[in-house]
């Protein structure tokens, strides 16, 4: 299948061995107007089955910061392509429904609406299914009552660089090879999605409202991490940040490594250990400040919030567990520069109320300095 702007790792990274693995994927959609953002997050952990931590789950981060959270423990209800964006997980298969006959073995994408009839009708009650440019699915708890019911289209605008080159690798081209744990690819860094989501009955319907994708994979987590990301900022419509950084394992020992990346009017701006210096101070909450330079710009980035944020399930060496905390409605403030023959020039200073921050893993008892 192929997808304009498609990224290095789109595909499904499993190799089948009964390894330690975990694969998971991000799907966002902000809506300015009433500044809230649904955020859906999917993981599988050993896939091969019958280990202590196979399974798979879905969680959503929905308005004012409620969350949502099933799992799913058979990992042969859940597929993804290899070679392209693609992925759901179906619940307990109702094998005596009327339209379980119709369900193809092993389970693959549906189309949109045969997926709704096997939901509908109960066939496997729960579920979800996304690509590059599809995503809808439903879920419910019966323990809180909470339920939430999405279909939306997505229209990608910015994948990993420049659009109108191939798409990069965000970790750089060593990442085809296994040599960091985990692996973390940006699959969308802005694009729309028109549709609607429902949550606890509740209707949103939206068009063009900003979207953004992303991966990771590999056999553990990073020990301790943070991560900055908005592409709705007031008044630029055509600019998207993704910035983050933490401690990740290359090939058995452990580095601190941090980037930035900016798309802004059809050009990609990136920082990166092998391009640049990239510094950061990260609080254990409230506070996010990264500043990089490379031969030709400089970007300053500050990230604030007085908000608590929500606890949030990742994978862990011990399974999925409450190990990052997030926010949707971070303040941003953002200001790209660029230099050269002893002057420098300011391209653009941008604001935002809807800024994704978060902080995971551990320990975060103190003021994080660091260089890459």
């Amino acid at each position: 299948m192929h997808v304009p702007l498609q990224t290095p790792h789109s595909g499904y990274h499993w190799d089948g061995s009964s390894r330690r693995f975990f694969e998971g994927w991000y799907y966002r959609v902000t809506l300015p107007e009433i500044a809230q953002t649904f955020a859906f997050m999917y993981s599988i952990e050993d896939p091969i089955g019958g280990q202590p931590y196979s399974g798979g789950a879905a969680q959503i981060l929905g308005p004012d910061g409620e969350y949502l959270c099933r799992t799913f423990p058979d990992v042969r209800q859940f597929w993804a392509w290899e070679q392209a964006l693609g992925l759901g997980h179906w619940g307990q298969v109702n094998l005596s429904a009327d339209s379980a006959a119709d369900l193809p073995q092993p389970p693959t994408y549906l189309d949109p609406a045969e997926f709704d009839r096997h939901l509908d009708q109960g066939t496997f009650g729960q579920g979800y299914q996304g690509t590059a440019t599809w995503h809808q699915g439903y879920l419910a708890d019966p323990g809180t009552n909470q339920t939430a019911r999405w279909a939306y289209t997505i229209q990608p605008l910015y994948g990993w660089g420049n659009p109108d080159r191939p798409q990069q690798s965000t970790a750089g081209w060593l990442s085809q090879f296994q040599i960091f744990e985990p692996g973390w690819q940006i699959l969308m860094a802005h694009g729309w999605a028109t549709g609607w989501i429902e949550w606890n009955g509740q209707r949103y319907t939206f068009t063009q409202a900003p979207a953004y994708g992303e991966k990771n994979w590999g056999g553990a987590f990073p020990q301790k991490w943070f991560w900055l990301n908005c592409n709705a900022f007031e008044d630029e419509p055509d600019l998207a940040l993704t910035a983050g950084g933490g401690r990740r394992g290359v090939l058995g020992w452990m580095e601190s490594v941090a980037m930035i990346g900016i798309h802004y009017r059809g050009q990609f701006y990136e920082f990166v250990p092998w391009n640049a210096q990239v510094q950061w101070e990260i609080h254990p909450w409230g506070y996010w400040r990264m500043t990089a330079e490379n031969s030709h710009y400089q970007v300053e980035l500050t990230g604030t919030t007085t908000e608590s944020g929500t606890p949030l399930r990742a994978p862990t060496i011990q399974g999925l567990d409450f190990c990052c905390r997030d926010t949707m409605n971070g303040h941003l403030s953002l200001e790209l520069r660029e230099q050269g023959e002893g002057r420098t020039m300011t391209l653009l200073r941008a604001k935002s109320s809807l800024c994704g921050l978060e902080v995971g893993g551990q320990p975060w008892d103190e003021i994080w300095r660091s260089a890459s």
